[in-house]
């Protein structure tokens, strides 16, 4: 009977205390006030060029000198590379002498045209003399009529001349335009850079032969590297540029590069739902390779203060609401509130017209119920 008492006794402070440990008001960690929250983006990407070049020659040949190499600056207009350029020269020369051979005929023919103009004059004043003189009766209307006819012979061979001499000129503009032609292709046998540039890759070795428009080189200009970016479209809707941002190259994790945001693409990836974003970075890296991975932490913006959430402690968020535990007189009871923004570590910010008064919890225990008794701790 007392082993029955005593077990009964045990069994009624059991279920006190469990009673008890049910119904004490539970701590409840809350939202507290935070200042200056920044508000971040995270990206993965890659360090691209805006500006790439595949430069090679326009005409076939052998590849006689290459004189740049990976890694090397260039300034505007270097010579890289040159093409063996023996026959183009000899074509050129040949050029060279057509073109003395068209001014020495222009000279000849223009020589002509001024005697023939000589002689058409002398013919002309000469028959106006005799005309004259017939008029009055000193001479015979035949000899006037003589001198008419020669005058008229040198006008014609004036014209022949002119037209000789147009032949010529046309003759030393064609000879001209294919020398230009032959000196143009004479210094499409050198290989130049089109603009002051950094040499990323180096194609092609001497005496290879080449067809025309095969890569020799890859250049970029040296400020034109930038970050590609990927962002979440969900997380992409407060980027703006001009907003700073943190970059992170694979090959150096520890070091953080500033930039800055220079262009956001129109365009997102379907596949992927994914903005792009381009980068440039104010303090850049001494040797970026094309290519490597980055991490990118954009600053779209900072809250003066705020209540600060765990996106973990609200339940059924749409990207504006969600309902949360609050400590409400006392006890335990779920709100539906509003939220204005979220951190780079998942933290949703109170909209400003939540009430200070309303203790939001920030992390949700197993013994969380509707009316439990609960103690808002900080």
């Amino acid at each position: 009977m007392k082993r029955a008492l005593l077990a009964l006794s045990l069994l009624l402070l059991a279920a006190g205390g469990l009673w008890f440990w049910q119904q004490r008001p539970i701590p409840v960690q809350v939202a507290q006030v935070e200042r200056d929250v920044p508000l971040r983006v995270f990206g993965l990407g890659t360090v691209e060029a805006q500006v790439l070049s595949r430069v090679g020659f326009e005409v076939s040949g052998v590849l006689l000198e290459v004189l740049a190499d990976h890694g090397d600056r260039v300034p505007a207009g270097a010579v890289l590379a040159r093409l063996d350029a023996a026959s183009q020269r000899a074509r050129l020369a040949r050029a060279e002498a057509v073109l003395a051979s068209a001014q020495a005929q222009q000279g000849r023919v223009a020589a002509v045209v001024e005697r023939a103009n000589v002689q058409y004059q002398q013919k002309r004043s000469l028959a106006q003399r005799r005309r004259e003189l017939a008029n009055r009766g000193t001479a015979s209307v035949e000899a006037a009529e003589i001198a008419e006819t020669e005058a008229a012979s040198a006008a014609a061979d004036l014209a022949v001349a002119r037209a000789d001499l147009a032949v010529a000129r046309a003759a030393l503009a064609d000879a001209e335009a294919n020398l230009l032609a032959e000196r143009t292709a004479l210094a499409k046998h050198e290989l130049r850079a089109p603009y002051e540039a950094l040499v990323i890759a180096r194609h092609r070795e001497p005496g290879v032969a080449l067809a025309p428009g095969e890569v020799v080189f890859t250049l970029i200009p040296p400020d034109s590297l930038w970050a590609l970016a990927h962002v979440d479209e969900a997380r992409a809707g407060r980027i703006r540029e001009g907003q700073p941002a943190m970059v992170r190259l694979r090959s150096l994790p520890g070091e953080v590069f500033p930039a800055r945001v220079v262009r956001i693409g129109l365009e997102a990836d379907r596949t992927t739902e994914e903005r792009r974003v381009n980068l440039r970075c104010e303090r850049c890296p001494e040797r970026p390779v094309l290519g490597e991975q980055i991490s990118v932490e954009i600053e779209t913006g900072r809250l003066a203060e705020a209540r600060l959430v765990p996106e973990a402690a609200v339940l059924g968020f749409d990207g504006s609401q969600g309902m949360v535990w609050v400590v409400e007189n006392g006890v335990l009871r779920r709100r539906r509130v509003a939220f204005v923004a979220r951190t780079l570590d998942s933290r949703l910010a109170l909209a400003p017209d939540t009430p200070a008064g309303l203790a939001v919890a920030t992390r949700i225990e197993p013994g969380f119920r509707e009316g439990r008794a609960a103690r808002a701790m900080p």
